[in-house]
């Protein structure tokens, strides 16, 4: 059995503040749940450019977390969609998020439905507005309990929530998985993924949960707002010499970005995380992107005492 047993840095994440919602997606079978939750979470992965930043918190219902029954009794899965809060028109912006992909990606797939998790005001009369596709056909219901629009479309009806919820939550919680080399680097960050996707009330919003272009804020280009982090470019090493930030023997990195519902399940999803990759043979040292505290106020610390202190 191999000792070997990655660096965890003495550091933290640090995390800032959203608003974000929480949908319920079913659809008769997994296949079409995959599709539609597929199309919604598309392009989603950085605040940077992309609208939103969204993702699968997890299954639920037949084939997923049971102890949570979806409304219809189908196969289900939770999505979360975050907007920073220190956007200026973080509220339309979230409005529009869930507009457009609820509507293009969610309605349009076979079987769907769509159901609201947060109760809260205020709320987004959201169902409504994706009702009026129904061309004056579409009408007012109680179906499982819930108030809902129903809307005639070709294969059926499309079922959806009348009201959607928002709330605070927290976006940019992370890890970096630094590697003697690519396989090793992505091997630790794959098991992490798989950790964190057990844990409840969070999201990796990237491809596969993976970064591989981990980013700083600001660029030397007045047009960008974040760039790629060049001190820790493992190709980069010898050009910056003693200003490279790489440890030695790193040869390639692979980040986890976490949102979620707040900083209680973004820790848990952090030590899971850890504890599942640190032993990865081959990862040199676990750490994690901070900008002292420029960028949000929410400290995810990777060694837990910090976190009780």
């Amino acid at each position: 059995m191999s000792t070997h047993r990655a660096e965890i840095e003495d550091t933290y994440a640090e995390a800032f503040r959203s608003i974000y919602a929480e949908v319920l997606i079913t659809a008769r079978d997994r296949k079409w749940l995959d599709h539609a939750l597929a199309a919604c979470t598309g392009n989603a992965s950085s605040t940077i450019l992309c609208d939103c930043e969204a993702g699968l918190d997890r299954y639920v219902g037949p084939g997923g977390d049971k102890s949570f029954a979806t409304p219809d009794g189908r196969p289900g899965a939770i999505v979360q969609f975050h907007v920073p809060r220190f956007r200026k028109d973080r509220i339309a912006a979230l409005e529009r998020s869930l507009l457009v992909r609820i509507s293009q990606n969610v309605l349009t797939c076979p079987t769907a439905a769509c159901f609201n998790l947060l109760d809260t005001e205020p709320y987004f009369k959201l169902g409504r507005k994706i009702a009026f596709f129904g061309d004056g056909h579409q009408f007012r219901d109680n179906r499982h309990g819930r108030n809902v629009w129903v809307i005639p479309i070709l294969g059926g009806v499309f079922v959806l929530d009348r009201r959607f919820g928002f709330r605070d939550g927290l976006m940019g919680g992370n890890l970096w998985f630094m590697g003697r080399d690519l396989d090793a680097a992505l091997l630790a960050a794959e098991l992490g993924t798989s950790a964190v996707a057990k844990v409840p009330g969070v999201i990796m919003p990237f491809p596969g949960g993976i970064a591989a272009s981990g980013s700083k804020t600001g660029s030397r280009y007045s047009f960008s707002i974040a760039s790629t982090y060049e001190k820790f470019c493992p190709t980069l090493r010898e050009k910056l010499g003693a200003h490279s930030g790489l440890p030695d023997g790193v040869g390639s990195i692979m980040e986890i970005i976490i949102n979620g519902r707040d900083i209680t399940a973004i820790v848990a999803a952090t030590q899971a995380a850890i504890h599942a990759a640190v032993d990865t043979p081959g990862l040199v040292k676990i750490s994690a992107g901070n900008y002292g505290g420029r960028l949000g106020k929410s400290f995810v610390y990777l060694h837990p005492d910090k976190q009780l202190a």
